[in-house]
């Protein structure tokens, strides 16, 4: 049976099965070939989304605009400050508000509760375009970079190095074992997914023919692996006093060229971005005034090496938000 997903909201992927899952990524493979082909594709044309930003971006908004444009629909951007959502008015009151305004509205911010309320109340699909727990929109780019390398990505692994417990280590080890990819998180025990995601994505991988691994240790973490992943040590929203804590735990898992070459042959090194691989920025550099640090998560060299694909990575982001807008509201 042909895979629908009209009027579905976009929360997290273990909402999704493994064949939903790959039928946006060969939506999201169509529509990147159409795009590059120049090849009209305003499918949705006259409709109008929604984006809440409580926490800014500049490629999921970026991604969202410009995917809404070529689709033939019209975004209105809500930043931290364009609207009322929980506090002057509740997320249920504004989700209903939006429903009768725009065919698709997309949240951006804090706690998972916060979009599930909002798909809850809302007449129309909700996206995810990023909670402190999950970050869905990422997995399918993320993915979507894997088999542009590799082809069938089925009994590959990756491995995220560091805070492996955020929300883009939980969601990466949700769409590995979704998809069949061993997944393996390699970082400090205190900075690991939650034992209960843990399990339940064990068994998930346990149907489709892939593993789950937590450990320390990184040559246990790189071996073999295919992909090479990690993020920033501090996400957006957490106090900037937990440097000096994240620092002394992660600095050990940071991605080095000899961390590259412990992995397999043709391993490839992954980031969501932004990323803190020199001084360039006023936070790297005021992290390097503090402590002497002029790298963090990456090293330079790797970040910029031959066997980085943030770039392709970070193009993907728009190519598979379409594809989820697209499905979700044709």
């Amino acid at each position: 049976m042909a895979v629908d997903l009209s009027g579905r909201d976009f929360l997290k992927l273990l909402d999704f099965t493994p064949e939903e899952i790959r039928y946006l990524l060969e939506l999201s493979a169509e529509l990147k070939r159409k795009k590059l082909a120049r090849e009209p594709h305003r499918y949705l044309e006259g409709r109008n989304v929604a984006l809440i930003f409580e926490k800014t971006s500049t490629r999921t908004r970026c991604s969202f605009e410009v995917a809404a444009a070529d689709l033939g629909m019209h975004a209105v951007y809500l930043d931290p400050s364009g609207s009322q959502i929980g506090k002057k008015e509740s997320i249920a009151d504004t989700a209903r508000v939006l429903s009768e305004m725009f065919d698709g509205i997309e949240y951006r911010g804090f706690g998972q509760d916060r979009v599930e309320t909002l798909a809850e109340y809302a007449s129309v699909p909700v996206w995810n375009g990023l909670t402190n727990e999950f970050h869905p929109t990422q997995m399918l780019a993320d993915v979507l970079t894997m088999q542009e390398v590799f082809g069938d990505v089925r009994g590959r692994k990756l491995t995220f190095m560091g805070d492996a417990g955020n929300n883009v280590g939980n969601s990466l080890m949700v769409v590995c074992a979704k998809l069949g990819i061993d997944f393996a998180a390699c970082g400090p025990a205190e900075q690991m997914p939650s034992a209960d995601l843990v399990e339940q994505c064990r068994a998930i991988a346990s149907e489709n023919g892939s593993t789950v691994t937590i450990t320390e240790d990184v040559d246990e973490g790189v071996a073999g692996a295919s992909a090479v992943y990690t993020d920033i040590w501090v996400s957006m929203g957490e106090p900037a006093e937990l440097w000096a804590k994240r620092i002394e735990l992660l600095s050990p898992y940071q991605v080095t060229a000899e961390v590259m070459s412990k992995a397999a042959p043709d391993a490839i090194f992954m980031h969501c971005l932004p990323s803190f691989h020199d001084r360039n920025t006023a936070i790297g550099e005021q992290v390097y005034e503090k402590f002497g640090l002029p790298e963090l998560e990456v090293t330079n060299e790797v970040f910029e090496g031959p066997r980085s694909r943030v770039f392709q990575e970070a193009g993907n982001r728009m190519h598979t938000i379409k594809a989820v807008m697209y499905a979700t509201l044709k």
